[in-house]
């Protein structure tokens, strides 16, 4: 009654979920999407979205397709689409990303690499030489 494919589509709506209080020292790999409303000390690679709390936070490096922080963050983020910012956060250290969102009152004190643009820039830079 049920295929194999009914239930990675069944993965795909699932979040992973690590509560208040909770404080995970290492590394963390998902392929579901993951919300950490507590704090990570250590790395996190996943495959789809992350989000982190307005009392999470994350010390160490993320990967991840997509992420919104409204916690704390400290380290370096790469996100292949888009990275939404909340006005609670606060964000330290380097960022590359394809989209980036900031919300009025995020603390922002990072360096920034936008993906897209990148390219266009040196294909430009290119064009402009020859």
């Amino acid at each position: 009654m049920f295929s194999k494919n009914n239930s990675g589509g069944a993965l795909s709506v699932r979040t992973n979920r690590i509560v208040e209080e909770t404080k995970i020292v290492g590394n963390i790999s998902s392929v579901a999407d993951f919300r950490l409303d507590g704090h990570l000390v250590g790395d996190f690679f996943g495959e789809g979205k992350i989000v982190v709390g307005p009392n999470g936070s994350i010390r160490g490096n993320v990967v991840c397709k997509s992420a919104d922080i409204e916690g704390y963050y400290e380290g370096k983020i790469q996100v292949t689409e888009l990275l939404s910012i909340k006005g609670t956060a606060t964000i330290l250290g380097e960022v590359i990303v394809g989209q980036l969102s900031v919300e009025p009152g995020a603390k922002f004190s990072a360096s920034c690499v936008m993906k897209g643009l990148e390219s266009n820039a040196l294909l430009s830079h290119e064009t402009e030489t020859a």
